[in-house]
């Protein structure tokens, strides 16, 4: 299934046999059409019971199967995201990760705007409440911009706004629970 979900929200499934291998000079097909103020943010191919873990800029984790995303058209906008999860009214998606299964060895490695960095076992996100899990305690004058499966030795590249960037081992951040800050991974 390809999954998209766009800026606003909107969560739609299709098969993946609907899009076809464009030629030269082809013109490409619509893939969803949205309002004015509405693109895609997130699209990814995922199998029916695959998980979908998603995260808020509050920090909270939800977690959903591929198949409860209604399935619809190319040119369909969608669900709304907040009809399948018990979101609060003032949070807003931040990453969505499509995991098949919560390995020991897989890591997840966070990034808030203030330049905040966790990693935390994947594993430990397996049992999600309904109403969700704290994934990372988030600041007052912070919020969480990214979430992305590791593997253990890869090697992560911070940027800020202003285009200094720093990049260094995964290794050189510590393991975490699931409740904590994180570290400081760049100073802003």
């Amino acid at each position: 299934m390809v999954v998209t979900l766009s800026h606003t929200g909107y969560v739609k499934r299709l098969p993946v046999d609907t899009y076809r291998t464009q030629r030269r000079g082809g013109r490409g097909l619509v893939g969803m059409k949205t309002k004015d103020d509405d693109w895609v943010e997130h699209l990814f191919v995922a199998n029916t019971h695959d998980y979908l873990m998603v995260f808020t800029r509050r920090g909270r984790c939800y977690w959903l199967k591929v198949h409860q995303i209604p399935e619809a058209s190319r040119a369909a906008r969608g669900k709304p995201i907040i009809n399948l999860l018990e979101l609060d009214h003032d949070e807003e998606v931040a990453s969505v990760v499509p995991v098949r299964e919560f390995s020991e060895d897989l890591n997840l490695m966070f990034a808030t705007r203030r330049g905040v960095v966790k990693k935390s076992a994947l594993s430990d996100y397996r049992h999600i409440r309904v109403t969700g899990v704290n994934a990372i305690n988030i600041d007052d004058d912070d919020e969480l911009i990214d979430v992305q499966v590791t593997s253990g030795d890869d090697e992560v590249i911070l940027a800020t706004h202003e285009g200094m960037a720093i990049r260094f081992n995964e290794d050189d951040v510590r393991q975490m629970g699931r409740a904590t800050r994180g570290v400081r991974g760049i100073r802003l």
